[in-house]
């Protein structure tokens, strides 16, 4: 797969690209800031790009504002943001704006390189990954929507779930459930937020994600009931 990195750690940066190379990736190109970074996507054509939420030369919302800007100009590009901490709005953004694959992880996670490259691939393979800290902090914002009142418990732990990267498979795993039991839980939680049903997982994860992010919503109690 061909990455292009967005990092100003020169450590980081190094790190990632070492680490990818060794996974048999290509690195096609590694910045320390956004300069030239619409160029770079232009040229090297990368499979994914990974972005620091904060970089040069503020180091507030860079990173974040860059991301959004290949949304509107590549908008089917997928996109993985690293984060040193959780950044609720502007995970909250990124969510919004909708668009191709998305990833937005703690950089806390890359030091379990298996399952950071897991996601990875997840996330370049068309599925939506955000770290569990994320999830959560969106999940447990005050309900303003009576529609999030719907759920049950059960349905908003598959919800997280599903906002972390599982599959249907892990999640019947996890919840000690059948597959169709997974699959009757995530249609009934769509039927209940009035989204349509379509064949791209990423969109309703997307489309879950930007209701919860706008509404509010509860967090789930565990995972086993």
């Amino acid at each position: 797969m061909r990455i292009l990195i967005c990092e100003d750690s020169v450590l980081l940066r190094e790190g990632l690209v070492r680490l990818l190379e060794d996974a048999g990736h290509e690195v096609v190109a590694a910045l320390p800031d956004t300069e030239g970074l619409t160029e770079a996507v232009e040229t090297s054509r990368p499979e994914l790009c990974i972005l620091d939420v904060r970089l040069p030369p503020t180091f507030t919302d860079e990173g974040i504002r860059a991301a959004l800007g290949l949304r509107t100009t590549h908008p089917s590009l997928p996109l993985l943001v690293l984060s040193q901490y959780v950044e609720e709005r502007y995970a909250s953004d990124l969510i919004a704006a909708q668009g191709g694959p998305l990833g937005y992880l703690l950089k806390d996670r890359v030091a379990d390189v298996a399952e950071f490259l897991a996601s990875v691939e997840r996330i370049a393979e068309g599925a939506s990954v955000l770290d569990p800290e994320v999830v959560a902090q969106l999940l447990t914002r005050r309900n303003r929507d009576d529609r999030m009142l719907r759920l049950t418990e059960r349905e908003r732990t598959v919800l997280a779930l599903i906002a972390e990267g599982k599959s249907n498979q892990a999640i019947a795993g996890l919840l000690f459930l059948s597959p169709a039991s997974v699959e009757k839980n995530i249609t009934s939680i769509f039927q209940k937020l009035g989204f349509e049903q379509d064949e791209s997982g990423n969109r309703r994860v997307l489309a879950a994600l930007a209701h919860i992010e706008n509404t509010g919503g509860q967090t789930p109690t565990g995972t086993q009931q």
